[in-house]
């Protein structure tokens, strides 16, 4: 093959390359250099501080109970995400006009403004007005303070993240479903197996590759959430929702220090690549990738 038509592959590969190095590894960089630094956007130096906002970081009790707030959202929206979607997807999984609208339905609040969702769901939950508690006070079940509690704002952030994200898990599950061979089923059906026996012992195992790969994406996502914090709750109160990346975004463009939240980010980095490390050492080593 001519030299030059070698090259055509990586010329295809430039524009991408050129935007993942401006957009992604400069910036990336550079937030780790300022991590080491003190800087408040307006000062023209930055001055060296070693390990400094690393130090305060984690000797500060805003870092360890954001933490504890994110891992709260995983555990309250992770679990609940996969087996709903599992359920959804095998009551979807017929190709029927009903089941074909249903899917659309569900993808459609992924789809929308998370700041649209973030409102509408902060009337939903509102103490006085809100539909829930509408509902909840004709049933005689009194009227909870949803988003100004201690308790439950974070049960309800939970609750919108996994309706905001149910629908591309099931249209995962769905297809993963369709791709396991017929003749597996029917093979279990011949040997007297039940339906259950044979989703429990044929479907379930060839699924864990999905299912892993939902988890993994699932506490990413939660990690990531901020949109939803931050209009609903803005990580109150008394920071019961201050997540990690509500942290940062505090941390950078309301206290405007530059060189703790660059190290916050870093952290943040660091422990979501730790949590993705457990979880393929812990469950990935278990997946079976071949059903064949």
């Amino acid at each position: 093959m001519p030299r030059r038509q070698r090259l055509v592959p990586y010329l295809y590969l430039l524009p991408s390359g050129l935007f993942l190095a401006l957009f992604v590894l400069w910036p990336a960089v550079q937030s780790f250099v300022l991590s080491f630094q003190r800087w408040d956007f307006l000062a023209a130096e930055r001055p060296f501080v070693g390990g400094t906002n690393y130090a305060d970081l984690l000797r500060g009790a805003e870092f360890w109970n954001s933490v504890r707030v994110s891992l709260g959202l995983v555990a309250l929206s992770v679990p609940v995400r996969l087996v709903l979607a599992l359920a959804l997807a095998l009551l979807l999984l017929r190709e029927t006009r009903v089941n074909r609208l249903v899917r659309g339905v569900l993808m459609l609040p992924g789809v929308s403004s998370a700041v649209t969702v973030a409102v509408v769901f902060s009337w939903i939950f509102n103490t006085d007005l809100g539909l829930v508690n509408l509902l909840l006070g004709r049933l005689g079940l009194g009227r909870p303070d949803w988003l100004g509690s201690l308790e439950l704002p974070l049960l309800v952030l939970a609750v919108v993240v996994v309706w905001k994200q149910l629908g591309y898990d099931v249209l995962v599950y769905i297809v993963a479903l369709q791709a396991i061979p017929q003749a597996y089923l029917e093979a279990a059906r011949v040997d007297g197996a039940s339906r259950w026996q044979s989703f429990r012992h044929v479907s379930l195992p060839l699924l864990a590759p999905t299912t892993f790969f939902l988890l993994v994406m699932g506490v990413l996502d939660a990690f990531h959430t901020f949109t939803l914090v931050n209009v609903m709750t803005r990580g109150g109160p008394a920071l019961a929702t201050d997540v990690l990346v509500n942290l940062l975004y505090r941390t950078s463009f309301v206290f405007f220090d530059i060189g703790k939240a660059s190290a916050l980010a870093v952290l943040l980095f660091g422990l979501l690549g730790t949590l993705t490390a457990l979880q393929f050492y812990w469950i990935g080593r278990r997946v079976h990738y071949e059903n064949s």
